[in-house]
């Protein structure tokens, strides 16, 4: 069932994308419909925190197709592989700070609630 309701979220995502035909992908627009829900307290954590627990455990198994597709089109990425290693290594630094940022305030912030 859990497993099921993020599903519905990602189709009501691809959904609002095909029907307003917008540039961000519907999984983006489900997740942030996902995330507006959890805050709003429409759906709680509870609801899907094992089913989500899943999905993250097998994660690395999904990115096993984009790893074979980098190997397929090698040539596309010959002679670029330090401009590829740089926006990597920002973008891998952007991801760890927002993440931090964001994890401290929510722990900041459920702190002050337990209290």
């Amino acid at each position: 069932m859990q497993i099921t309701l993020l599903f519905i979220m990602y189709m009501a995502g691809v959904w609002i994308q095909k029907t307003f035909e917008l540039f961000i992908p519907g999984s983006i627009i489900g997740m942030l419909l996902l995330l507006i829900l959890l805050f709003t307290r429409t759906i709680r954590q509870e609801w899907i925190e094992t089913g989500s627990l899943l999905l993250v455990r097998y994660l690395p198994l999904l990115f096993l197709p984009v790893t074979v597709g980098i190997i397929t089109f090698l040539e596309l990425f010959t002679g670029k592989g330090f401009f590829i290693i740089v926006i990597v290594l920002i973008s891998t630094a952007l991801v760890m700070g927002c993440t931090g940022v964001i994890s401290q305030w929510m722990m900041m912030k459920k702190g002050q609630e337990n209290e």
